[in-house]
């Protein structure tokens, strides 16, 4: 096969190697290539025994992938590995056969020490030179098709070993270029079927995770759809499509009275309330809850708990809002029956007298307003404020919350009008310290120029001495006369009966905005905001001559009287001052008007 004189022998050789190449590139599996690429060493190139190690770069190994020629020696070798130092030592050391590296028996003691899987072949000593020494081997590394002209040193694959050839000789030229063809297009074959492989693990990944994508889309389909609250998918893109809704399920249809079809041409905004159009865009900034009103088809609305929930469609696509939302009506109607029953009277439907309290203390701050005549600077004296900076008496036409915490203080401008100065005509002016908080930073002002939250107008009683027009909050404090007559005479019934119609022409007899209460027993109190004097007292004799009027209660025609007190309401007093004061304003008129006008008839 070496000789020249046999070129036959070397032309049949390289049909073999054409063969074996072929059946290397057309093996199924990385598996079958790395067995192929041992079987061909032993059966086309004439070794008794082939391994092919292959790189474990996660263990920074080799491992034994394939053996061919000795069955012992594949079941003794195969899975076996040995350290990446070793297999480089053994490459660094003895002679180079191209690019096969040849370690003679005089130095293969050397490697006794190594961790590399070896197969101890016996046999007789060689007696001539250039026959095979049973301690003699022979390595071909594999390299990574295109990295081998590359600065940083060529990607080693693998290294095959082979032993004992069947002549008995070491390998003549020939003989080594062969291995060295060989042992090329084995890495290119191996590399090709380990692309494949991790092609085919790629694919079948893939598969995997379209397979579980599917049934999770699936699996949300499906509880989207028979979900048993309202859900709905909204586009958070820009333009006009951001807060479209996409998707609806049959729930929400149902609970707004639209069809899918409807409510896909809409958004969440053109369905909330008016009132609740800030909530619900809350709840659009990074996801969130809230409970709001959804318009119905007919034109109702009903409280619904929603729900969001931010999705991003891709890394940098765009992101989608889930709403979950469920119906709370009935949670919310007896939310709000239990805050009316507990803020109203349960027998006159009026609120009661801790609502009263809360709706009167709600006017008023604990800083009194000293009015101002017109022509004059100011009068009136905020002694408080005068304490705290230590002055003479100082004249202010109003008080601002914002404002006092950082001494800041401004007289209103002759021509400006506030609420309850009377006097003022002109339109307010701006001042130069308008909306000045701590430290300089702004504070919002509303058109009265008081700063801070919440924005207070102060409220301010009409002067008894005349009648300037000025207008403030009226408390009409009524108590009703010959109440206990009709309860003592008819019962309690009778005296429900009556106390109901009572509060029915008190409310009937005041305008939209003013709060009629029931304070307890036969006692009513009226809150009137925007009243003069002579407006106050016309609307207690109108409201006095609706009570006297007869009440029917079975049959039988029931007289009561009542009696008015009006006092009036102005900051720097407290709610029980105010009620007080009209309280004993009412008796004095009660005892004022002869008993034959307070009897029940």
């Amino acid at each position: 096969m070496e000789t020249e004189s046999e070129p036959y022998v070397r032309l049949a050789t390289l049909r073999q190697l054409h063969q074996l190449m072929a059946r290397m590139n057309t093996a199924r599996s990385l598996a079958d290539t790395l067995q192929t690429v041992a079987d061909g060493l032993v059966e086309g190139l004439g070794w008794e025994l082939a391994a092919v190690n292959m790189v474990r770069p996660e263990y920074n190994d080799l491992v034994v992938a394939a053996v061919a020629g000795n069955t012992a020696a594949e079941a003794l070798l195969t899975g076996r590995s040995g350290s990446r130092d070793s297999w480089e030592r053994r490459l660094a050391m003895g002679v180079s056969w191209g690019t096969l590296r040849f370690i003679p028996h005089t130095e293969a003691w050397a490697l006794n020490e190594d961790d590399v899987p070896t197969w101890l072949t016996g046999g007789p000593l060689p007696r001539f030179e250039g026959e095979w020494h049973p301690d003699d081997r022979l390595i071909a590394p594999m390299y990574a098709p295109g990295t081998l002209d590359r600065k940083t040193g060529p990607e080693l694959i693998g290294v095959i070993s082979v032993d004992r050839p069947r002549n008995g000789r070491r390998p003549g030229a020939w003989g080594r270029e062969a291995l060295e063809t060989y042992v090329f297009h084995a890495s290119i074959a191996i590399a090709n079927a380990r692309l494949r492989s991790n092609m085919q693990r790629a694919l079948v990944r893939l598969e995997r995770e379209q397979q579980a994508l599917r049934a999770s889309e699936e699996s949300f389909r499906h509880a989207f759809e028979y979900a048993p609250s309202g859900m709905a998918i909204t586009d958070m893109g820009c333009g006009d499509q951001h807060g479209r809704i996409l998707r609806t399920n049959d729930a929400l249809c149902r609970l707004l009275g639209r069809p899918s079809a409807m409510l896909c041409k809409q958004s969440f905004e053109t369905l909330v309330h008016p009132e609740d159009a800030d909530t619900l865009r809350r709840t659009y900034a990074d996801g969130g809850r809230a409970e709001l009103r959804l318009a119905r088809r007919d034109g109702s609305f009903v409280w619904v708990s929603l729900r969001n929930s931010v999705v991003a469609d891709a890394a940098d696509g765009p992101r989608f809002l889930l709403s979950h939302v469920e119906d709370i009506e009935e949670r919310k109607r007896r939310e709000l029956a239990l805050a009316h029953r507990a803020s109203h009277d349960s027998l006159t439907g009026l609120p009661n007298s801790a609502e009263l309290r809360a709706r009167l203390s709600a006017r008023l701050c604990d800083r009194p307003y000293a009015p101002a005549t017109a022509g004059s600077r100011l009068a009136g004296v905020v002694e408080s404020l005068d304490a705290a900076y230590g002055d003479e008496p100082c004249e202010l036409g109003m008080w601002e919350p914002g404002a006092y915490d950082t001494g800041v203080y401004r007289d209103p401008p002759f021509e400006s009008v506030h609420e309850g100065v009377p006097g003022g005509q002109g339109p307010y002016e701006p001042d130069p310290f308008e909306g000045v908080g701590h430290g300089g930073a702004p504070v919002p002002a509303d058109r009265y120029g008081f700063v801070g939250e919440p924005r207070h107008v102060h409220t301010v009683a009409p002067r008894e001495s005349r009648d300037d027009g000025a207008k403030g909050l009226a408390v009409l404090f009524c108590d009703l006369d010959g109440f206990k007559g009709i309860n003592d005479r008819f019962g309690h019934n009778a005296g429900d009966a009556v106390l109901i119609e009572v509060a029915r022409r008190l409310s009937d007899g005041v305008r939209d905005g003013d709060t009629v209460a029931r304070l307890g027993g036969d006692e009513f109190v009226v809150l009137a905001d925007g009243l003069g004097r002579a407006d106050a007292e016309d609307l207690a004799v109108r409201l006095r001559n609706q009570i006297v009027q007869p009440i029917t209660v079975d049959g039988r025609d029931m007289r009561v009287g009542a009696s008015f007190g009006i006092g009036w309401a102005h900051c720097g007093m407290t709610a029980e001052e105010v009620l007080k004061s009209a309280d004993e304003r009412m008796y004095v008129q009660k005892r004022s008007r002869p008993k034959t006008h307070r009897r029940a008839g």
